[in-house]
């Protein structure tokens, strides 16, 4: 009887996976394997995804955008029943998400907002602008604003331009600190605002790097420090620390000015405990995926998904996107144990 009923067990697990196997395949379209964030959301959602019962076609296309039309294009082709789509360009991909759509193939951008087509079923992201006004908020806590008043010197970094997200964490952050630069309190020594002049392609460290560079010679050559500086990636973050120490930052004689950042990156906050960058923002991407794919399984299912919380604030020039967004958090000396590593983000090895 035992044995009868361990085979009865065996064949219906036999059974749960080739079912499991006849749920299709998801495209993942990631925009590049240069940063250790989209490494990690690139993992977390084929797992995810794998342990619902769905293949996974995960693409990274190394910000060559040529580069992801084809392997979007090519996972239309391949019958795929779903992309996830964490576009380079998000202006670039309206024929092809087309073609998606004419194929039945649901689409959610991820992360990154989909603009200028009507073929986008969903976003899944985190409260952008919120970061923005994390990252502001950091840089004055830092300061010791408002019980020291300044004047403080601050520089302004925004991201990639190509990137819708840029302007909300660019606006979130301008929420906070224009009032106190229009009253005098903060100054912008260069006088570069605003996302034409303050923004940076592809999110480079390298460009970050090179207009810091530019802006210390043509600005601080007198002998006036930089006190805050509003990074919104820490990839920035790391370049714009490279040009400071060039020119004698982070010396007993020439400290360090409070710097932000975003994603919660090893690197960076190793350099938060080494007392180089203030902060970062944390955004959970194991959340993200978990959503992500619960939101996928649903829509499969043609169920009306049950995450979604926003449906005013992503318009991406044809219509607005209903979407789901996360909580991020800022993260300093004071709470990196308990926010990164007690929640089992980094382990704390990673970080000696």
């Amino acid at each position: 009887m035992k044995t009868m009923l361990t085979a009865a067990a065996v064949s219906l697990a036999a059974m749960s996976f080739a079912q499991a196997q006849d749920k299709g395949t998801i495209g993942i379209a990631m925009p590049t394997k240069s940063s250790l964030r989209w490494i990690s959301d690139g993992n977390e959602l084929k797992k995810a995804l794998e342990e619902k019962g769905y293949k996974v076609d995960l693409q990274y296309a190394e910000d060559d955008i040529p580069n992801q039309l084809a392997q979007v294009e090519n996972m239309v082709t391949q019958g795929e029943k779903a992309l996830v789509v964490a576009s380079i360009d998000g202006t670039t991909l309206s024929a092809v998400l087309q073609q998606a759509h004419d194929a039945g193939a649901k689409v959610i951008a991820y992360d990154r907002l989909i603009r200028d087509t009507a073929n986008v079923d969903y976003y899944v992201t985190f409260d952008n602008f919120k970061v923005g006004v994390l990252q502001a908020e950091s840089l004055l806590k830092g300061l010791g604003y408002p019980e020291k008043k300044g004047p403080f010197n601050i520089e302004l970094f925004g991201g990639s331009p190509d990137d819708n997200n840029a302007f909300f964490f660019y606006d979130g952050a301008m929420s906070v600190l224009q009032p106190l630069i229009d009253k005098g309190d903060l100054v912008v020594k260069s006088g570069q605002t605003g996302m034409d002049k303050v923004g940076t392609l592809r999110w480079d460290g390298a460009v970050a790097q090179a207009r810091m560079d530019n802006i210390l010679s043509a600005n601080y050559s007198d002998g006036s420090r930089v006190d805050a500086v509003l990074a919104p990636y820490d990839g920035l973050s790391r370049g714009i620390i490279s040009s400071l120490r060039g020119v004698g930052y982070g010396s007993a004689d020439q400290p360090w000015p409070i710097i932000s950042g975003q994603d919660a990156e090893v690197p960076s906050v190793k350099a938060i405990i080494a007392g180089e960058q203030y902060s970062t923002i944390f955004k959970d991407t194991r959340e993200l995926a978990k959503i992500t794919a619960d939101l996928v399984d649903e829509t499969l299912q043609g169920k009306e998904p049950s995450q979604i919380n926003d449906t005013k604030s992503y318009n991406n020039g044809v219509k607005v996107i209903p979407s789901v967004l996360l909580t991020p958090y800022e993260v300093d000396k004071s709470n990196y144990e308990k926010t990164v590593v007690e929640s089992g983000y980094i382990k704390a090895e990673d970080l000696k």
